[in-house]
């Protein structure tokens, strides 16, 4: 008998997916204690698919039946269930069959596969995740192909098998539909499996965003209280569904205007989001009463979870676990809530206070309720509206991800402003930012370097700089502060994306305009000499200058300065509407205001057109208001399509200031890197195919070496097996011989052939040519004995310094190239120059795995020392496509073989022509029993 807690149960099989509509269910591999619910789940299965599940009438299961369909080996016989509430929704099995169709073991690898959803959840799409799942599980236990049996009648599972993408064989035997998948995963397999994500997660947010009806749990009487208080914001937000107060001591049919019940079953009516602000000892019994009523999703305003300690880490793991198993999602534990501007919702489902944000083009996320209260504030004082916001706390289980699957294709979102503590899982977080980035700006202001107290997703170990490298591969615009995100994020929304680096400067003050040009040098744009219109000079003269200056050819943005005339607030509305007439008979280029204490200029230039808006009006009632009942809000000015020529946008009237000139600064030049990016993008890379890889042998090898390594051991291989693996990936380390011995030295000189080098290998002075453990050049005998005297006169013994003997190769650039696994991030691929001053200036550059062609250019493109491999200072470039086919062919190493989890090759001399690696360390491990490619499963704390 195999229960969860025997040891032979594969824990690691389970896993809580979101479904098709935005729920979540959780899938485990099937026990014998199931039998209960299995009968239970297959009762309410109708007949017409107990049809097409059996061939055959099959009104109820034998016993026969239900031990065999719970009593599995996880080898051979694999059952899984998808789980709501603790019950069976679903069922999968796979059989392992030889080729006569019959019973078999290993090394028999076909499996006849079926499956069963409850009618109540078909078409929510349970089957597909079942089948992704137990496909993984399959493709662990040695099993690479399914075979299924399908009625013809049963179109709903022919699609799910037709729509996998994997590759397949269908025929028509015997009156039914055989099929047989290949469950290697494929580039087709893996799009499907990553759209099904995006719009399942995509919609679990939107179900969060735009609910039909809301209940706040925990409103005091008083009117005190964070419930008292976010119930308020509801009301006065104008929001368009049903709304319900909650509390237990409720003597009155209403509190603050709003309905109020004892207890959310006596609404009576469906509720899809609940606000919780109770007392954390009390969330449990709240949460179990939202799952009973069909709630769909969560934001608990509740502290006293894991930022609390321990105890608090425990409550908030238990309160996942309990919201997915009723198949809800959740915002918090101690979250500041949510706000959607969206004129058909208007919800601020949140803390923040009357008036609501204003109805704009950016969507905000933030970890922090501090750091939120921070960015409203300063997008509603520079006169930003919000298309959305979501402030999650501690992030147990809706996160940046999730916000990302929304704003993808959401049309109110033109610009994505994300302030994260810890990027939980990095490798997902650059797939789906990259994706984003190339139809919206994505901009990240990170907040911690280390994982606080309360995040419990776990953090990336890899240092800050090479995430900053990963995020800018994602074209991801990654900003230092708070204040360096509202000031991107602001221009973005309001101006077109630059063509180019040119930057057009003019103003009333030579002083700002010298400054302005300095910033910009900073900022490693072209800026051209500042035009100085005086401090004389009328609106008209600006708006004169602008228009010039627009419509230029030589330059791709415009900064405007400006200090305060005597009569500053008689001229502030002229001059701002000076400068967007000028914007506007000149579209098309990015113009940011820089302005020296004119408060006045900047209320003029942020100003939206239109009337002012009418003050919200809520429904009290719990009955939605009809549309025509609903003052509209000031409507936003809408963004017009640019032209083809790299503006992603022009928005109507709007023009972005600040007060100082770097801050303008820095924003444009954000911007013009992400038009480069864009535009880089556009053409997109690929991953080259190598006629000469021995993917299979080296396979094979690593099975050999780690078949005596234990499940967790990482083995360094001997330096011939390194050579051998790298080799069979056309990577071809240079020989070093071993020399204990002047003697042995001579020799090993004699096998390789002089020139030669010796140098020592002793981890302390390994690579460290500094430190006077190498000689070079040695021509004959004598040299060599006379330098091996000398280095050890200088250093120590030949059994501390571990020498060696090693050919001469053409002189280079020293280079160095690594390759390691981050357990959140995944391969990362790292290059850099070899010495103690790019180590001690830290300019190292990295990719993740699999890099592209352009990824490999950029790699080596993207240091600081980059010149001297291009001919700095009269040197004679090096051979750089054969460094990048290094740096391809080590990416495709590590990403064909999980088992390679650090590869460091140094030094790599890169000559004018060819490259030489000296020596390579390779670390392998089994690999974990999923990867990047494994199904598609929420995080599990």
């Amino acid at each position: 008998m195999t229960t969860e807690s025997d040891p032979s149960y594969p824990a690691h099989w389970e896993a809580d997916v979101v479904l098709r509509d935005g729920g979540t269910a959780r899938i485990r591999p099937i026990t014998t204690a199931d039998a209960g619910r299995l009968v239970s789940f297959y009762e309410q299965v109708s007949d017409e698919s107990k049809y097409y599940r059996f061939f055959a009438p099959y009104p109820r299961l034998s016993d026969r039946d239900v031990h065999r369909f719970t009593h599995h080996d996880y080898v051979d016989r694999v059952g899984l269930a998808a789980t709501i509430g603790g019950e069976f929704i679903g069922t999968v099995r796979y059989d392992r069959i030889g080729p006569d169709g019959r019973p078999a073991t290993e090394p028999a690898d076909e499996a006849e596969v079926a499956f069963l959803v409850q009618d109540a959840h078909q078409g929510r799409g349970v089957a597909s995740a079942l089948l992704e799942h137990i496909g993984a599980v399959a493709r662990e236990r040695g099993i690479r192909r399914f075979a299924a049996e399908v009625l013809p009648a049963n179109t709903k599972m022919i699609k799910v098998f037709t729509d996998v993408g994997y590759q397949q064989k269908r025929s028509f035997e015997d009156g039914s539909v055989h099929l047989t998948l290949d469950l290697e995963p494929t580039a087709e397999s893996l799009a499907v499996q990553r759209a099904r994500e995006q719009r399942a997660e995509a919609r679990s947010v939107q179900r969060l965003l735009a609910p039909g009806a809301v209940a706040v749990i925990g409103v005091s009487r008083s009117g005190a209280g964070v419930g008292a208080a976010a119930l308020r914001n509801l009301r006065d937000s104008g929001f368009h569904g049903h709304l319900y107060a909650v509390n237990e001591q409720v003597t009155r049919d209403l509190l603050d205007g709003v309905r109020a019940y004892r207890t959310i079953e006596a609404i009576g009516a469906p509720v899809d989001l609940a606000v919780i602000a109770v007392p954390s000892d009390r969330v449990p019994e709240v949460v179990a009463a939202c799952g009973e009523h069909g709630v769909q999703g969560l934001v608990v305003l509740s502290a006293g979870y894991g930022e609390s300690g321990p105890a608090g880490l425990a409550r908030q793991r238990e309160l996942v676990r309990q919201v997915r198993s009723y198949g809800m999602r959740l915002i918090g534990p101690n979250a500041y809530g949510v706000i959607n501007t969206a004129p058909e919702v208007e919800l601020n489902a949140s803390l923040t206070p009357a008036p609501m944000p204003m109805r704009g083009r950016i969507g905000l996320f933030t970890q922090s309720g501090a750091i939120g209260i921070a960015l409203l504030s300063a997008l509603l004082r520079r006169g930003e509206g919000l298309s959305s916001f979501v402030s999650a706390g501690n992030r147990a289980d809706v996160s940046g991800n999730d916000i990302l699957q929304y704003w993808y294709d959401d049309e109110a979102t033109d610009v994505a402003l994300m302030y994260l503590e810890t990027l939980g899982n990095p490798r997902k977080f650059t797939r789906l930012a990259r994706r984003t980035a190339a139809e919206k700006p994505v901009v990240v202001a990170r907040g911690g370097r280390h994982t606080p107290a309360g995040h419990v997703v776990p953090g990336t170990r890899l240092p800050d700089a090479t995430v900053s490298d990963l995020l800018r591969q994602a074209g991801v615009i990654r900003v230092d502060t708070v204040t360096e995100l509202v000031d991107v994020g602001l221009l973005l929304a309001a101006q077109p994306l630059p063509a180019g680096p040119r930057i057009a400067i003019l103003g009333n003050s030579e002083s700002l305009g010298v400054l302005t040009y300095d910033a910009c040098l900073a900022q490693g744009l072209r800026p051209l000499p500042p035009l100085d219109l005086t401090t004389a000079a009328s609106p008209e003269d600006f708006r004169t200058a602008l228009v010039s200056a627009l419509a230029s050819d030589d330059c791709d943005a415009v900064v405007v300065t400006a200090i305060p005339w005597v009569s500053e607030h008689a001229l502030a509305d002229e001059l701002a509407d000076a400068l967007r007439e000028a914007v506007a008979e000149v579209p098309g280029k990015p113009v940011a205001v820089v302005h020296v204490e004119l408060g006045e200029l900047v209320e003029a230039l942020s100003a939206s057109r239109g009337p002012s808006p009418a003050p919200p009006v809520a429904d009290t009632t719990g009955v939605p208001l009809r549309s025509e009942e609903v003052p509209p809000r000031t409507p936003y000015t809408p963004f017009v399509p640019a032209s083809a020529d790299g503006g992603r946008r022009e928005a109507q009237g709007r023009i972005p200031s600040y007060p100082a000139a770097e801050r303008a600064v820095r924003a444009i030049a954000e911007a013009v890197r992400y038009g480069q990016w864009r535009r880089a993008n556009a053409e997109v890379g690929h991953v080259p195919e190598f006629e000469d890889i021995d993917e299979p042998g080296a396979a094979a090898q690593l099975t050999r070496l780690l078949a005596d390594v234990d499940g967790g051991a990482v083995l360094t291989l001997a330096e011939w097996d390194a050579r051998e693996l790298l080799g069979r990936y056309g990577i071809h380390a240079l020989p070093a011989l071993p020399a204990p011995s002047p003697d042995a030295a001579v020799r090993a000189a004699g096998i390789l052939g002089y020139p030669v080098a010796l140098k020592t290998t002793a981890p302390h002075l390994r690579h460290r040519a500094d430190l006077g453990g190498v000689r070079l050049d040695l021509r004959d005998e004598a040299e060599l004995r006379r330098s091996y005297e000398d280095l050890t006169a200088l250093l120590g013994k030949p059994s501390e310094l571990q020498p060696v003997v090693q050919a001469m190769v053409p002189r280079g650039v020293d280079t160095v190239v690594r390759s390691v696994i981050d357990p959140a991030a995944g391969a990362v691929l790292s290059f850099g120059l070899a010495g103690v001053a790019s180590e001690l200036l830290g300019d190292t550059a990295h990719r993740l795995v699999p890099a592209t062609d352009r990824d490999a250019a950029g790699l080596i493109r993207s240091i600081r020392t980059a010149p001297l491999l291009f001919g700095w200072r009269g040197s004679d470039p090096v051979d750089t496509p054969a460094l990048e086919e290094l740096l391809l062919r080590l990416s495709r190493l590590v990403d064909d073989h999980p088992e390679v989890i650090g590869v460091s090759l140094e030094p790599v001399v890169v000559a004018t022509e060819g490259l030489s690696v000296l020596s390579a360390t390779v670390r392998v491990a089994h690999p974990p029993a999923r990867g990047d490619l494994g199904p598609r499963t929420l995080p599990s704390y």
